[in-house]
């Protein structure tokens, strides 16, 4: 009976864990290092529980010191700036067309962005891709 209760008890509690804290405040576009983060108990849906995985991340908001970080707070590090001239790939199937566009925001490694074809003047919709390329959406 007493081993029912006990298992009861151990079962219904909140399970303890860490989340990822700032420890200074951090502006937006910051790449996150050792010394920016650290491990604070405590239970949060929705927020990083390991200091490994924000590593080399770059901020997307500032930050403020003994705040969680959130998944939306953080991003890949911008691989395009806004005005910034870059390839654009249009692929379908056999087809490949490149040329040269103005990115009209600012982006990392797989975020969509608004660029302007230079030889056409007409904006699209493209993903960066890993080496800065924009690849056009179909």
């Amino acid at each position: 009976m007493y081993r029912l209760i006990l298992m009861c008890l151990l079962v219904a509690a909140p399970v303890q864990a860490d989340i990822a804290v700032a420890t200074r405040t951090i502006r937006a576009r910051t790449i996150l290092t050792p010394e920016d983060v650290t491990l604070k108990p405590g239970t949060l849906p929705g927020v990083y529980s390991d200091t490994a995985q924000l590593l080399g991340l770059e901020t997307r908001v500032a930050v403020y010191a003994g705040r969680p970080i959130r998944p939306g707070d953080v991003g890949p590090p911008a691989l395009v700036d806004r005005n910034q001239i870059v390839p654009l790939l249009f692929q379908s199937g056999g087809l490949s067309i490149q040329a040269e566009g103005r990115a009209l925001s600012r982006g990392g490694e797989g975020d969509q962005i608004r660029v302007i074809n230079l030889t056409s003047r007409t904006q699209i919709t493209g993903q960066i891709m890993p080496d800065g390329t924009v690849q056009v959406l179909q």
